[in-house]
C-alpha cells in the first residue's frame, strides 16, 4: 500500500512539473517576443515580403476562417502599402490537399499579380515555414501573419533561427475549435523549444 501511495505521489508531482513547465515556457516566450507583435496597422514599418501561414482549407479549395483571415489581413497590409509581396507557406504534401494554392487563388481572385505571389508548398509546420523561409526563400526580413494566439511561437522560433521578423495579428474571428487551439498552442511552445535546441545541435 505504501508502494503504491508513493508511485501516485511521484506521478502527481511529475504531473504538475510538466504544468509548470508548459505554463513557464508560454510565459517567457510571450515576454521575449511582445515587442516584435504590432497591433495597429499604421505603426507596422513597411517592409518587403509577407508571410502568411497555412491552416485547413476545404475539399472544395475553400479557405477554412482562420485561414481566411489570415490571407485577407496580408491582403490588407498589401493594400495599404505596408509589404510588396507574398510568401505563402503551407502544406501540400498530397495532391487531394493543397493549402497554398487555395491561398494563391484567393488573392488571385481579388487582383493580386501573379509575379508578386511565391508559395512555399512545404511548410508543414511553424518551424518549417519558418526554418525554409530563410533556408531556401532567404527571407531574412518579413512580418508574419497569423493569429494573436499563434504569433508568439512563431516569432520565438523566428528570432532564435536569426530572423528579423516581425508580426501582425490576423484579424479575429470567432472559431469554434480557438479554445482547443489555444491549449494546443501550449504544448506547441514546448516542442518548438526542442526543435530549436535540435537546429542548433546540427549547426554544431
Amino acid at each position: 500500500m505504501n508502494r503504491l501511495k508513493k508511485i501516485i505521489r511521484f506521478i502527481l508531482i511529475l504531473f504538475a512539473l510538466g504544468i509548470l513547465v508548459i505554463w513557464g515556457v508560454s510565459i517567457y516566450i510571450q515576454q521575449v517576443t511582445v515587442s516584435s507583435i504590432y497591433e495597429d496597422i499604421e505603426t507596422l514599418p513597411a517592409t518587403n515580403t509577407v508571410i502568411v501561414l497555412g491552416a485547413s482549407v476545404h475539399s472544395d479549395g475553400k479557405l477554412s476562417p482562420i485561414l481566411q483571415d489570415r490571407v485577407d489581413t496580408a491582403l490588407n497590409l498589401y493594400k495599404k502599402g505596408k509589404v510588396k509581396r507574398f510568401l505563402l507557406s503551407g502544406d501540400n504534401r498530397t495532391d487531394d490537399y493543397d493549402e497554398v494554392s487555395a491561398m494563391r487563388n484567393y488573392l488571385l481572385d481579388r487582383c493580386v499579380p501573379e509575379g508578386i505571389i511565391f508559395i512555399d508548398p512545404a511548410g508543414l509546420d511553424t518551424f518549417d515555414s519558418m526554418y525554409r523561409s530563410r533556408k531556401i526563400y532567404e527571407v531574412p526580413d518579413a512580418v508574419v501573419v497569423t493569429q494573436n494566439f499563434h504569433l508568439p511561437r512563431t516569432l520565438f522560433i523566428a528570432q532564435n533561427l536569426g530572423l528579423n521578423y516581425i508580426g501582425f495579428p490576423a484579424s479575429a474571428g470567432l472559431y469554434k475549435t480557438e479554445s482547443s487551439l489555444i491549449r494546443r498552442e501550449k504544448l506547441a511552445n514546448v516542442k518548438a523549444v526542442f526543435e530549436i535546441l535540435l537546429d542548433w545541435t546540427r549547426q554544431d
